[in-house]
């Protein structure tokens, strides 16, 4: 197959993310590379260490200073970034990447083939000693063998798979590390355009230029990622001028702030959701998931979070997927109290019934989302209490716990469908809402192993379906992404995945 081949992504995906604040006239290579910025975040990182962060939020910063074999632009493309060409064989079952020669790590050294391999069996969890933090690509259990092997003077890494899998580059996205190098998580050693230089918990993450980049160096010299406890509090620094670049903005901040700063708009591609614990009382039973669908308004949500941006979603997939995600299902329920109160008599709750949804606390944005649907679900006589929990605890008692009755949160994904559906699969430990679907999972296993393009979408729009029909949680919106961005500065990109690339940045004016 042709290298750069883009699988199914290039006819697939039809990003509709922004490329925003351009700002300015200059050409950016006209201005002189350097100044400093302070980027707003919301909560603390969870590991430095890449291969062990779960949260999207911490994937976010870490974009900056790690790369993989391949990398997403703006338009939802996946490009060479450490390998400088890849193949993907007719079967789909063998992957060959020739990899860029010179790469440097931070740390002075130069990238191999061995630390690719390493890397790589790392993600898959095929070590002989596997760290058990280490976030494994489910996906990869699919590899049978990752070897190096020269062609000329070109270092190359081969994957060979046990069956045909052409959605498996949008994986491949996998930070690589140095193989002997212990001490990611104090100091992590990455190839990207930033390099480490601090951390403090709570308080913030400073990277400055790598100045032995392989490709276009970044024009800002340092970053500083400012993290505060709450939105509000980010907002504060905003206000004071102590953030340059905040990404979290309500419809009434971005309001208050657009004299202040440039507002871009653009999509968090996030999947939104009330998701509901599948195997608790009594979200056990579909006809009360049904009746919750009926009962949220989600027109409502999407005036009232974000003065009408979004896009309104019905199943586990955002609406930057392309011709992988299906738009029909978002009308599939209907706002309709009337048949919410129907369907809640059948199944015995004609009184209604209360439960309670925890939402991590430093995510202002589902705060106020919560709120508005309580008052909507007060309506049909189901009482929502909302608790407030710390990040750390969302993932350790509802993320890997599976212990909530319904909690309300965005999932993020690779550019493969088979990444943002993956929270529903049968078994795995990433299935928090305890979905079970026998159906799904002989869908999602075909749907991986399918080759055919047209056949791959077929069969993604009916995983998407499952989740719809059995009202498996619901699926709110593809959010919009409100960014109050200093009026010096020019360059800040959106991405068809969630991260803040600061490479691009730059000032417009020397």
């Amino acid at each position: 197959m042709k290298k750069f081949f883009a699988c199914f992504l290039l006819a697939a995906i039809a990003m509709t993310a922004l490329c925003a604040c351009k700002g300015g006239t200059k050409d950016p290579e006209e201005n002189s590379k350097g100044g400093a910025v302070v980027v707003g975040i919301t909560q603390d990182l969870d590991s430095l260490d890449p291969h062990k962060a779960v949260a999207a939020g911490t994937r976010e910063v870490l974009y900056n200073i790690f790369e993989g074999l391949v990398k997403p632009d703006k338009d939802g493309k996946l490009v060479p970034a450490v390998a400088e060409s890849y193949e993907i064989s007719a079967d789909g079952k063998t992957y060959t990447f020739v990899l860029r020669d010179g790469v440097k790590f931070h740390n002075g050294g130069t990238v191999t083939a061995d630390d690719v391999v390493y890397s790589l069996n790392r993600c898959a969890g095929r070590l002989e000693n596997p760290d058990p933090e280490v976030q494994v690509v489910a996906a990869f259990s699919v590899i049978s063998d990752i070897t190096a092997s020269k062609n000329g003077d070109k270092d190359v890494v081969t994957v060979t798979l046990t069956s045909p899998n052409t959605e498996l580059i949008g994986y491949f996205t996998c930070n690589i590390v140095p193989k002997d190098y212990a001490d990611q998580a104090k100091s992590p050693v990455g190839t990207g355009p930033f390099k480490f230089v601090s951390y403090k918990p709570m308080d913030s993450l400073v990277m400055e230029r790598f100045e032995d980049y392989h490709g276009e160096k970044a024009h800002l010299a340092k970053v500083t990622f400012s993290i505060s406890e709450s939105a509000d509090a980010a907002f504060l620094k905003l206000q004071a001028g102590n953030i340059d670049i905040f990404p979290y903005l309500t419809v009434d901040q971005a309001e208050q702030l657009k004299d202040q700063f440039n507002i871009e708009v653009g999509s968090m591609s996030l999947v939104q959701g009330l998701f509901l614990n599948n195997a608790r009382k009594p979200f056990d039973d579909i006809r009360v998931r049904q009746a919750v669908n009926y009962a949220v308004d989600k027109a409502e949500v999407l005036q009232m979070l974000n003065g009408g941006y979004g896009t309104a979603i019905g199943s586990g997939v955002y609406s930057t997927f392309g011709l992988y995600y299906d738009g029909s299902l978002a009308s599939l329920y209907g706002h309709d109290e009337a048949k919410a109160k129907e369907l809640l008599a059948a199944a015995g709750y004609a009184d209604g019934f209360t439960f309670t949804v925890k939402v991590p606390s430093n995510y202002t944005y589902h705060v106020q989302t919560a709120e508005v649907l309580a008052n909507q679900l007060k309506k049909v006589g189901i009482t929502m209490k909302i608790e407030l929990i710390e990040w750390a605890s969302w993932l350790s008692d509802v993320y890997k716990g599976h212990d909530c009755d319904a909690t309300i949160i965005g999932l993020d994904s690779q550019l493969a469908p088979s990444d943002i559906l993956k929270y529903y699969v049968g078994g795995s430990t990433k299935n928090f809402i305890n979905y079970n679907s026998d159906e799904f999972d002989r869908l999602y296993t075909e749907a991986q192993a399918t080759v055919d393009t047209n056949a791959k979408v077929d069969l993604y729009h009916q995983l998407q379906a499952c989740l719809a029909n059995d009202a498996a949680s619901v699926f709110l919106q593809s959010p919009s992404l409100m960014v109050a961005v200093n009026k010096k500065l020019a360059g800040y990109t959106f991405y068809p995945v969630y991260v803040q690339d600061m490479a691009s940045v730059y000032y417009k004016e020397n």
